[in-house]
């Protein structure tokens, strides 16, 4: 008889919206894993202004658990603990109760019914791969692309590869190696949580997938795109203040946790024109405070320290380079979405990071 893992399927909420979780539920129904080897993690969230929405998953799915979809447990946090935190407490059940997978699913997204198999082919077939992300399209709009994995600009940028892309147009191979995975439709081994840790609970929201999958590059494993694997995610492009802050506070974060100093010394011509390039984005688009908030919060010696350790920790244990990292990595910032492409960014600053790249990056960077 074939043995099948035990998969932990953990679903942060921060939302009020039940339409996604009617959408959730509708796909756990017609899931083709068997539904005894799975279970459906609720973490809510309380939204700051609405309050608790476990009512209503009281109320709409839990009489359904175990019987036509998975069994459910609901973890109901009294705060909201932010993206990192809230999957971690998930992960710890998943791990309490001796799961082998645990799938992070967005809140705004649902799988299609064949979802998990190729993940975890892909994952028990190559012991070397970390986690895998799956083929992210848009919803409504099935026929374009909202993720084919995420792309790492090497001054520490993040976004979504093949973003509005026809998926028709994109040729993808069955697993494909990627610069980082998108914590929305994500596979991972408990095993490799417990030995390496999950989401960093200091990034609070953004760029912490970036960094877990940094993480277990510098330890050596693969992070892949599984393409069978469909995820529809509900995802519509914003710009927000607060958004601004943390994307940019994390950013640096990142840098500073995995770049050596003479990788730092090499980039600093090119992160100078950077800096007042994003001051003048920032003055433009009404988020001067929050880059003087940014500068601030660098400023600030114990924050520092909190990154510092975590840097001494990541370079004492990691055993690949720079250069191999940035062999994952992009040189241009690419939005196919020409409603979020700025002319500047596109005609002048990817141009001169490609030359400064292709130059003075991959021309001097060997260690």
């Amino acid at each position: 008889m074939k043995q099948y893992p035990k998969i932990a399927i953990v679903y942060l909420m921060f939302y009020h919206n039940e339409s996604y979780i009617d959408n959730v539920v509708s796909a756990l129904k017609r899931l083709t894993y068997p539904k005894d080897k799975v279970e459906f993690i609720v973490v809510s969230n309380p939204h700051p202004e609405d309050g608790s929405f476990v009512h209503y998953i009281e109320d709409a799915v839990m009489p359904l658990s175990g019987k036509e979809i998975p069994h459910t447990t609901i973890i109901a946090n009294k705060e909201n603990i932010g993206f990192g935190r809230g999957n971690n407490v998930g992960a710890d059940w998943a791990i309490e109760h001796d799961f082998d997978y645990v799938f992070y699913h967005n809140n705004d997204g649902f799988f299609a019914a064949n979802a998990l198999e190729p993940l975890l082919e892909a994952l028990e077939k190559d012991k070397t791969i970390g986690m895998a992300q799956s083929l992210m399209l848009l919803h409504p709009e099935t026929e374009l692309v909202n993720s084919t994995g995420n792309a790492f600009h090497y001054l520490g940028f993040g976004y979504s590869n093949d973003y509005r892309l026809k998926i028709a147009d994109i040729d993808l191979p069955a697993v494909k190696e990627i610069d980082y995975a998108s914590g929305a439709a994500l596979l991972v081994r408990t095993e490799l949580i417990k030995k390496h840790g999950g989401w960093d609970l200091d990034f609070f929201m953004y760029h912490e997938d970036l960094e877990w999958a940094m993480r277990l590059r510098t330890l050596g494993y693969k992070i892949v795109l599984v393409r069978d694997s469909v995820f529809y995610h509900q995802y519509q492009f914003s710009r927000s203040i607060m958004k601004f802050f943390w994307m940019e506070r994390n950013r640096w974060a990142v840098m500073l946790m995995y770049l050596k100093c003479p990788t730092w010394l090499l980039l600093l011509p090119i992160l100078i024109p950077l800096e007042m390039g994003l001051w003048y984005f920032s003055w433009k688009n009404g988020y001067l405070s929050k880059r003087l908030e940014v500068y601030k919060y660098w400023m600030k010696k114990e924050n520092r320290a909190i990154w510092l350790k975590k840097r001494k920790k990541i370079q004492k244990e990691r055993i690949v380079n720079d250069r191999f990292l940035f062999d994952h990595s992009v040189t241009g910032i690419y939005f196919q979405d020409e409603s979020v492409t700025s002319p500047l960014v596109k005609y002048i600053a990817n141009p001169v990071m490609k030359v400064y790249y292709a130059i003075i990056v991959r021309g001097l960077l060997w260690w």
